[in-house]
């Protein structure tokens, strides 16, 4: 039988739901396609002093060359052919002191799925629907310049894991219900210098699952250089050098695909914020300079990500 095939909601309805989200339980992404390496690499939502920020985030990356361990491999050898992913997120942060705070995200995702034509028919699917929820508290006493900082907190198992054109992996919730754990520093590289750095980290361990299908533990990092020189009035450009890395374990569990699952992978990723007040704007292109996945992936040659906040 041919599925029906979704439909990308109108952009208008994705700010309407985000202004929704800022006041109520926030959800985020998850799905075992690379997409964790959006939760690191965002240096300029660390929190540096006591109030509050919400932000609107669009992420996006398209996989369609298949690669067998470090190197690209024949598509035939692969039954996913392509996987398109737009992550629009909004999101919120707020903290009460120069210890304790919180932060909490709701992306509305977006996945075009295209395999092999089985005998059922069409090997083409679309899909939108809200992920999974994901919230983390932040401990910033470390240091008394809160530079120093510590996350914990959870991705529940709330978003959508069932539509029927996608295989466990690739809905856009996995149905489990993680711990969240990571901390970041940021810092110069001298007094007098207009350079700065922030590295950040964070794994994501599956605690329940259901449906029998567990993905497999994630560890994403990055670490960043930034430049803060430029200016144009009370404009501040600060373009910066970027490297992400990922390592996943494999899946496991009775519905997993596990001999083709798990990677590790290393991306360069230069970018530009501009700060305006209490606005800034962000935006990176991720490029893979090393990559190495279990059996057979579909891998992207692009990681996309752009950023609107606002500051109170």
């Amino acid at each position: 039988m041919t599925r029906p095939k979704g439909r990308r909601l109108p952009k208008a309805s994705f700010w309407a739901a985000s202004l929704l989200a800022l006041v109520s339980p926030s959800r985020s992404w998850a799905c075992a396609c690379g997409c964790g390496v959006f939760d690191v690499g965002v240096g300029t939502l660390l929190p540096t002093k006591p109030g509050g920020m919400i932000w609107a985030q669009e992420d996006s990356m398209d996989q369609k060359q298949n690669w067998d361990g470090g190197s690209p491999a024949p598509s035939a050898d692969n039954n996913d052919k392509k996987i398109g992913s737009d992550f629009q997120t909004a999101g919120v942060q707020y903290m009460f002191n120069r210890k304790w705070g919180f932060m909490a995200q709701q992306p509305y995702d977006f996945r075009s799925y295209t395999a092999a034509p089985g005998p059922a028919g069409t090997g083409q699917f679309n899909h939108w629907a809200l992920g999974d929820t994901r919230v983390l508290g932040i401990y910033t006493g470390i240091s008394s310049t809160m530079s120093d900082g510590l996350m914990l907190g959870a991705k529940l198992a709330d978003g959508d894991s069932t539509y029927p054109g996608f295989d466990p992996d690739t809905e856009l919730g996995t149905g489990s219900t993680d711990l969240l754990a990571g901390g970041y520093h940021f810092g110069r590289f001298s007094k007098k210098s207009y350079w700065s750095w922030w590295a950040d980290a964070m794994a994501d361990i599956p605690v329940f699952i259901s449906r029998g299908y567990r993905p497999g533990s994630e560890i994403d990092a990055a670490a960043a250089a930034y430049y803060e020189r430029w200016g144009i009035g009370r404009l501040r450009l600060s373009p910066f050098a970027q490297a992400m890395g990922s390592y996943r374990w494999r899946d496991s569990g009775p519905a997993a695909d596990a001999p083709d699952s798990g990677y590790r992978r290393v991306i360069a990723a230069p970018g530009l914020e501009a700060d305006a007040g209490p606005i800034r704007v962000y935006g990176y292109v991720g490029f893979p300079v090393y990559q190495f996945v279990n059996g057979n992936q579909l891998v992207a040659a692009q990681y996309y990500t752009f950023n609107v906040m606002y500051l109170f």
